[in-house]
């Protein structure tokens, strides 16, 4: 057979825009149904899908072949239809007229369904993580109440029971006592700190850090809050050149006397 002879014989692609339909509500050419369809020009819900699948079998068995392709393409469609008219079986907003060619047509109805298609891979996806992760949510309300309790047979012990007495024993027995005596502890009172400072007033002026030389912090702060006393009482004053200079502490004229 020579090569001529066999383009001759080949039949030619299998297209959609081929398939012819006679059906209640329209009698034409499938492409132009779906841009009907789209347009609002033939209602979806009269359309007999059935009809339009046994059409294109009978098609099919007319070439006497079958093109993947083309099947694939019309599977996708009428897969498409199907969406949407049982998106029209049930309540819902109006869709609004849609002007678009033949095939435009076809390839809206592709591209939806390819969304679709995503959409339920996207949540399948989802899920599978919610379900891998299952294990580690945490539960924020208490457990029911039939589960709060373990069945007899299925307890088992975790520990030996000595390791547990032990455990129970050692709470019971009393910590040594803390001992504190190599901690000192100061006892001053505000009214030696007075007398102190009193009697350094009687012998004249005197440094700060002369009164509490050797003294521990309790002491420095007790004879501190005694020379604010004595301050707040009128018997002595005090001058400081600068910050964290000496402080040199004098009685005040005035308290001279009594304080002699």
């Amino acid at each position: 057979m020579s090569l001529a002879t066999t383009q001759r014989n080949r039949r030619p692609p299998l297209r959609l825009v081929d398939l012819e339909l006679d059906l209640e509500v329209f009698a034409g050419p499938f492409d132009l149904l779906l841009t009907l369809i789209l347009r609002e020009e033939v209602d979806l819900l009269e359309v007999d899908l059935a009809d339009v699948v046994i059409s294109y079998i009978d098609y099919l068995d007319s070439r006497g072949e079958l093109d993947l392709e083309a099947a694939t393409e019309f599977l996708v469609l009428i897969t498409a239809l199907l969406e949407l008219k049982s998106r029209l079986m049930l309540p819902g907003e109006e869709i609004e007229e849609i002007e678009l060619e033949p095939g435009e047509a076809a390839t809206e109805l592709l591209a939806r369904l390819l969304d679709a298609h995503r959409y339920r891979a996207a949540a399948q996806h989802l899920g599978e993580l919610l379900r891998a992760e299952s294990g580690f949510r945490f539960r924020s309300a208490p457990l029911p109440p039939e589960l709060r309790r373990a069945a007899l047979p299925e307890a088992r012990a975790v520990y030996k029971p000595d390791r547990l007495s032990r455990a129970i024993g050692a709470l019971l027995v009393l910590p040594p006592e803390v001992d504190i005596r190599h901690i000192p502890v100061p006892k001053v009172s505000v009214a030696e700190r007075l007398a102190h400072l009193r009697t350094l007033l009687r012998r004249g002026s005197f440094n700060f850090d002369d009164a509490v030389d050797g003294a521990d912090r309790v002491t420095v702060a007790v004879t501190l809050f005694s020379l604010l006393e004595l301050y707040k009482q009128g018997e002595l004053t005090w001058e400081q050149d600068a910050p964290f200079a000496a402080i040199q502490v004098s009685a005040r004229l005035r308290s001279v006397g009594r304080v002699a």
